[in-house]
């Protein structure tokens, strides 16, 4: 039973959210969001998708690709997912591989992976030359039977809208997460410049619910958001949540993190996601108030290749 890597096909796309949700269930995954994913990839990214058979059936995926919007140069980046009994007959290494040479190939200089936080996994990274760096929580909160803050009425002058609002004309959202992107903490540095794949990967994106997204307005100006993805089922996961830099210590994020929450519930939503990165204090406190807790741990690992 020999393991083989192939690239994806539009086939694999209900097996690929097999693996990943069995993985990684704190993030949301559907096929609809994979073949998006290839379908609108920016060619600068050099984006591939590649799965591992085993006697016919897949038992692992990756995907990898270059950080085409990131300041530096060469930052490639794989995450291999390895279906729970599965590991140990070599699915991940020949999927790291293969990954690797693509990305090599395609002009990165370094390779940055995400590693859950598992005796197993680190040292599966570590033998294979990744050395660790920055470390991010992912926290859940269940809607369903669980309880949210209240809401309440918003300060004079600030008005909550829906991201649906904002459909003919988003612009003014791009800019918002264009400023609050490159604040957020990263191994890589990341400028959003290019509206048109902003548009195509973020705003189209399948798994990215406009209705259940909330936008803080102060005077008309956008001020903070709390953008929201769904599986269309059960799951929804606060995508970035964030303050333009001219409002922040108002308490507008938790404003439109909680309506959001409130709009999740309502739809019908039963567990919410988000994550953080560990040394990003204000928002691991804000998720502690809203009543999250941490259900796994990934830590950032980097390779130089060459």
């Amino acid at each position: 039973m020999t393991v083989i890597v192939r690239d994806f096909r539009p086939s694999d796309a209900e097996a690929w959210t097999r693996v990943r949700r069995a993985v990684v269930p704190y993030l949301v995954s559907t096929p609809e969001q994979v073949t998006h994913d290839l379908a609108h990839a920016h060619p600068d990214r050099h984006h591939r998708l590649l799965v591992a058979e085993r006697d016919g059936e897949i038992i692992g995926t990756a995907q990898a690709g270059i950080a085409h919007d990131s300041t530096e140069a060469g930052q490639g980046s794989v995450t291999p997912h390895v279906l729970p009994g599965h590991t140990g007959h070599g699915a991940g290494s020949l999927l790291l591989s293969t990954a690797e040479e693509h990305l090599a190939q395609a002009g990165a200089a370094v390779v940055h992976a995400w590693v859950l936080d598992a005796p197993q996994s680190l040292e599966f990274a570590r033998a294979r030359g990744y050395r660790p760096g920055r470390s991010a929580h992912f926290q859940h909160l269940e809607l369903a039977g669980g309880t949210l803050p209240p809401l309440r009425n918003p300060p004079a002058g600030v008005e909550l809208r829906s991201g649906a609002d904002f459909a003919d004309d988003p612009r003014p959202l791009f800019d918002a997460d264009a400023e609050v992107t490159l604040d957020e903490p990263s191994d890589i540095p990341t400028e959003l410049d290019d509206y048109e794949d902003w548009l195509a990967n973020t705003w189209r994106h399948p798994a990215f619910d406009a209705a259940l997204t909330t936008v803080v307005l102060v005077g008309g100006q956008v001020a903070a958001f709390s953008a929201a993805g769904t599986d269309g089922n059960r799951t929804y996961s606060s995508n970035m949540t964030g303050t333009l830099r001219a409002f922040r210590g108002r308490g507008l994020a938790k404003l439109a993190k909680n309506d959001s929450l409130h709009r999740a519930r309502a739809a019908g939503y039963t567990d919410a996601y988000t994550a953080n990165d560990t040394g990003n204090g204000p928002m691991l406190a804000i998720n502690k108030w809203f009543g999250y807790t941490i259900c796994a741990t990934e830590v950032r690992h980097v390779r130089t290749l060459g």
